[in-house]
């Protein structure tokens, strides 16, 4: 489901990128494969160096079909952006993504919060992570951090993940999984 960054899914990545439904919510424009190809180069670097953690979404048969990052990483916290190819919305993909990234950031990286900022006309993603149990939206319980991201203009809508409330969510699942595991076999 996620692997590390690869310049070898550029070409597949990129094509996925440009789609009209896509390119405009993706944090890293590239407006040519070439420039595609030079800003994951820079994406593996800069993960190098610990500024960022980058991974590429696959579908069930391991091809490229998007991206899921945590920028700008500091104290232990960072901002997701995840894009997936148009193709490929709609089929859990988005959701399966989160749940390993998140399971990677939260347990062996120590990241302790995953911030998001979605467009407010971003409908679709607003609704994929108002989905999620475990996500807060964050505008009022994190006033600095939300002014901070709009000091422009009010564009965005700011999200929280705490790994307490994610690993809460995890454990009733995990619960809720041996509970009906339990109760098919005692049928």
């Amino acid at each position: 489901m996620l692997k590390k960054r690869d310049l070898s899914d550029s070409h597949a990545l990129y094509e996925l990128l440009k789609h009209p439904d896509v390119f405009p919510f993706v944090r890293d424009k590239a407006y040519s494969y070439d420039e595609y190809v030079f800003m994951t180069k820079k994406t593996i670097e800069a993960e190098e160096r610990g500024e960022l953690i980058s991974r590429t979404i696959t579908d069930d048969w391991g091809a490229p079909i998007g991206t899921i990052n945590l920028y700008d990483t500091k104290e232990n916290a960072g901002f997701l952006g995840t894009w997936i190819g148009k193709p490929y919305h709609g089929k859990g993909y988005n959701t399966i993504a989160k749940a390993a990234f998140f399971q990677e950031l939260f347990y062996e990286k120590g990241i302790e919060t995953i911030f998001m900022r979605i467009r407010k006309k971003n409908i679709r993603s607003i609704k994929a992570a108002q989905k999620l149990p475990y996500i807060m939206k964050a505008n009022d319980s994190r006033p600095n951090l939300y002014v901070e991201i709009n000091k422009n203009e009010e564009i965005y809508d700011l999200f929280e993940v705490s790994r307490d409330q994610y690993t809460l969510y995890s454990r009733r699942e995990i619960a809720n999984n041996e509970d009906i595991a339990t109760e098919l076999r005692e049928a």
